[in-house]
């Protein structure tokens, strides 16, 4: 039971993230135009700016949790991958217990208060003359928190399991593994060119 609720997280995390990534493609299409009619056609967009703010704010924020579950994000490890499973989990556990939740906390408590007073004066950007919406923008902020929040959740009871068993719960499988195969395949490929040889 536990097992599928940690996977339901870990899909969340991962379906949310996987629907954001795609910022990055209209980010990169909106700023390749931007170029292009700059400095080529001399016509300049009003909009480009407020586009690539929103983009990467969204792919930035919405990515949070997904990152989480996949261990994606930065860590100083020189020494933590030195120590026994069960320290690396008590460690994990404290650091999530004193940073990651509260901050994810605020995060949905502050950020429902700005996304409703954006939502209540239909606040518009002020950095362009484009003066576009970012109500829906500002919304994404108690989106992330509470989608980090979950998937900080998960993460403690795999610590606490861990503590206890002395093993990591398994995680649900994705892309990265695809990457990690198709990295195996290249390697074999590479040893049995140099055999045959």
């Amino acid at each position: 039971m536990m097992t599928r609720i940690l996977y339901f997280i870990d899909s969340l995390s991962a379906w949310f993230g996987k629907a954001f990534a795609w910022c990055i493609v209209v980010l990169t299409f909106s700023t390749c135009y931007e170029v292009f009619v700059r400095y080529v056609l001399n016509s300049p967009t009003v909009w480009a700016f407020d586009m690539s703010v929103q983009m990467y704010g969204s792919l930035f924020m919405m990515c949070g949790a997904y990152a989480l579950s996949q261990g994606a994000h930065v860590r100083g490890d020189v020494l933590y991958r030195l120590m026994n499973i069960k320290t690396q989990a008590r460690i994990d556990l404290v650091l999530y217990i004193l940073f990651l939740m509260p901050g994810a906390i605020a995060l949905v408590y502050y950020g429902y208060g700005f996304a409703s007073d954006s939502w209540f004066y239909k606040e518009v950007s002020w950095s362009s003359p484009a003066r576009i919406q970012i109500y829906f923008f500002k919304t994404l902020i108690p989106i992330a928190g509470f989608l980090v929040l979950l998937q900080g959740v998960a993460e403690c009871v795999r610590c606490v399991v861990c503590i206890q068993t002395g093993a990591w719960p398994a995680r649900l499988h994705d892309v990265q593994e695809t990457g990690d195969m198709l990295m195996k395949e290249q390697q074999d490929k590479q040893q049995l060119e140099k055999e045959n040889v």
